[in-house]
């Protein structure tokens, strides 16, 4: 009986040691935002993570664990045994090293641990590849054959430790109050101790500094315990009571009766208009310089030509929630994402609904494949009445991993936007570009840098969009917008949770722009459905989030989530609430965290009833 207590205890002991290795692994992989803390934060770091790499030992535990049990009845031969455990063993390690490797390589674009948000992604393959750049392949699916062989080298010489001998009846029956307990041992390590809360990756979290928080989680645990844990929307975010809810969500709704008019920025009620979605295009980028010359000198040109909104905020962090924001006004969501739940989207707000009604003709462009992450049900859901994408194309030119380059693209849609014009009605024409996007592989040589120079070539790529339609007779009665789905992290910046990260650029241009302004007042993209309604005297009152940026009775403010929390950001500063932690930012307004709240519970109790 010793040898197969041994067996138990080795197994569970070097699982917890191949877990809690996963921490200063990925404090060295992010060296750079490791060097900010100290060695003792950086051991508070591994201490405690102990809790859920045991709560994962446990899991792994089971099987062994029960298996010993039934074979101390039955018995089994050794070498049998072994060969079980090892094949458990080998897909263990495989499913821990792919899943770890995967989370190592991914928390530089998205700022948090591995979860189920990656399956919103997968279910489409195709598309969830072409984002991969090669040389992280490569370098991800090193460490995590080196992690996984580690794990196979660890666990095999584990396995070898499996008695399979049949003890005798009584015996068996004297051990058994001591496999019980084992049992409940193991249970109390995958459920995390004996206290009211279970094993959740809050328990890890110990640090006002999100990073620390996240360098503790276990990424593998943090994957499994989402899963298909986003049913029940409306109790997702339980802050407030009914009434509390309504009374603080009421103070910054945008559609409350009452409102002032706007402030008249254009020439005509009734532009034609471009609606152009700027692929990570976020203020870092845009105000960069490589070798001292500018990353985008297109659009820094132009933002002196046109309407310039100094603070705007991304509303998340990927181009599915933020193109919702965008075009209909509704916020992005935590760890789901709208587009997806199709049957949700139905009657959404839109832009495009609220133009169609009044008699525009809708059309919109994308140079690859606008089936990902359900795009193309959500444009028709919400009033897009014509669709071009890559599989409509057929250009001389070759194709990226996502599509057609913006180059080729934008000319087809400049080509589009003549024909409109020369068309009996008011359009509006919206083209999402793709080049900007991870793996930055771009027609293109203007810098080393591959993000700043796939950036340098989109922005100029819109430079000849705006200077071939200047020099025709479409520019006249002409409003371009030119906006961002989202920042962009991996460029000079650190996490999805960084506000800065999150500020983005907006410019309306166009012969219908009355004259060249910039517009300081704080807002986010779930804004600009009412402020440009509003500029052309069209009811914008079923968008119950989106304010009108130039009502001046609306507060002012930006807002954006990330994965577990959200970020409100005025002029007297920004104040976040992340869930894990559930702690607010050092300094936190306390109108603001109300204001996030309310957002935060609205939204989801909004998806609930849909």
């Amino acid at each position: 009986m010793g040898k197969k207590l041994r067996f138990l205890a080795a197994t569970w002991i070097s699982t917890l040691l191949l877990m809690a290795i996963q921490k200063p692994i990925f404090l060295l992989y992010y060296a750079a935002q490791s060097a900010e803390h100290s060695v003792g934060e950086w051991l508070e770091v591994i201490r405690h993570g102990l809790l859920l790499d045991s709560t994962m030992a446990g899991y792994i535990t089971v099987l062994p664990l029960l298996f010993t049990l039934v074979t101390m009845w039955t018995g089994i031969a050794d070498r049998i045994g072994q060969r079980v455990m090892k094949i458990y063993f080998i897909l263990m390690a495989v499913v821990a090293a792919t899943l770890f490797a995967v989370d190592l390589g991914l928390y530089a674009y998205w700022g948090f641990r591995l979860d189920s948000t990656i399956l919103i992604y997968l279910s489409d393959p195709k598309g969830a590849m072409a984002s991969i750049d090669l040389p992280l392949f490569l370098k991800q699916a090193a460490i995590g054959t080196a992690y996984g062989a580690l794990l196979i080298w660890v666990w095999m010489k584990v396995a070898a430790r499996f008695d399979g001998t049949r003890l005798p009846a009584k015996r068996a029956l004297g051990w058994l109050p001591l496999m019980i307990l084992l049992l409940g041992l193991d249970f109390l390590s995958i459920r995390g101790g004996l206290g009211t809360s279970v094993a959740n990756v809050s328990k890890v979290c110990f640090s006002s500094k999100l990073y620390l928080n996240h360098a503790a989680t276990n990424p593998i645990f943090s994957f499994l315990s989402t899963i298909g844990k986003q049913a029940d929307y409306a109790a997702e975010y339980p802050f407030y009571g009914a009434e509390e809810l309504a009374e603080t969500f009421d103070a910054i709704r945008g559609n409350r009766p009452g409102t002032m008019p706007a402030d008249t920025l254009l020439t005509t009620s009734r532009p034609n208009l471009l609606f152009v979605i700027l692929e990570g295009f976020g203020s870092t980028v845009m105000e960069a310089e490589e070798g001292g010359k500018p990353i985008a000198p297109n659009l820094n040109r132009l933002k002196e030509e046109g309407i310039f909104f100094s603070h705007l905020y991304a509303n998340s962090f990927r181009t599915d929630r933020g193109q919702v924001a965008l075009l209909s006004g509704f916020p992005a969501q935590t760890k789901i994402s709208l587009m997806k739940l199709t049957p949700k989207c139905l009657e959404l707000p839109s832009i495009a609904r609220s133009l169609a009604r009044e008699g525009y003709r809708t059309h919109f462009t994308y140079g690859g494949d606008i089936n990902f992450t359900n795009q193309s049900s959500y444009m028709y859901a919400t009033g897009w009445q014509e669709l071009y994408w890559q599989q409509n194309m057929s250009f001389d030119a070759p194709t990226s991993k996502w599509g057609y380059d913006d180059r080729v693209v934008g000319e087809a849609f400049a080509d589009k936007v003549s024909q409109l014009s020369s068309e009996e009605g008011p359009f509006l024409a919206g083209w999402l570009t793709l080049s900007s996007h991870e793996p930055f592989v771009v027609p293109f040589e203007k810098f080393e840098d591959k993000i700043a120079n796939s950036m340098a070539f989109t922005d100029d790529c819109i430079g000849r969009l705006i200077e071939r339609l200047k020099a025709s007779p479409a520019w006249e009665n002409l409003l371009v917008v030119l906006v961002p789905d989202h920042g962009m992290a991996g460029f000079r910046r650190g996490s999805w949770n960084e506000t800065e990260v999150h500020r983005i650029p907006m410019i309306w241009v166009g012969g219908a722009v009355k004259e060249p302004r910039t517009i300081d007042c704080y807002g986010s993209q779930i804004d600009i459905a009412a402020t440009l309604l509003a500029q052309l005297g069209i009811d914008h009152s079923d968008f119950d989030y989106s304010k009108d940026l130039l009502d001046p009775t609306l507060p002012k403010f930006g807002y954006y989530t990330y994965n577990e929390g959200f970020v409100v950001i005025d002029e007297r500063g920004e104040s976040g609430w992340d869930a894990p932690s559930d702690r607010t930012t050092e300094g936190a307004d306390t109108t603001h965290i109300a204001w996030g709240k309310a957002l935060l519970q609205q939204t989801y109790e909004d998806i609930a009833r849909r």
